[in-house]
């Protein structure tokens, strides 16, 4: 897995308690090594009412990087909603995104 790559992945609930299979990006550096069988990811959802903020990617189908991105429908990739979860957690890679919208998302969450 790289950074960049869309997958579908066990991704917690806000309860902390249930998870559910779906769209993440993956947002950890390549070839960080922790030393520990986990990834750090970002949630993608459909729910387009999500989008519109600075710390989120709109990714219409329609578009080149919606193609590539392997989802179904237009989605918002959410860099406000982050969670370190196991590589045994990510089912498979999907597709790609592109980095630089992705870049300016988690900056603006993290204040970099």
């Amino acid at each position: 897995m790289k950074r960049g790559d869309v997958a579908l992945a066990v991704f917690p609930n806000t309860d902390g308690l249930t998870a559910k299979l779906r769209p993440v990006v993956i947002i950890q550096a390549d070839g960080l090594d922790t030393g520990l069988p986990q990834v750090l990811v970002a949630m993608v959802t459909s729910n387009l009412r999500r989008q519109g903020k600075p710390y989120r990617v709109f990714i219409p189908l329609a578009s080149a990087e919606g193609r590539a991105s392997g989802l179904l429908s237009d989605s918002v990739v959410m860099a406000d909603c982050v969670a370190t979860i196991a590589v045994k957690a990510v089912n498979r890679v999907i597709g790609r995104m592109g980095r630089e919208a992705l870049d300016r998302a988690l900056k603006v969450t993290l204040d970099l």
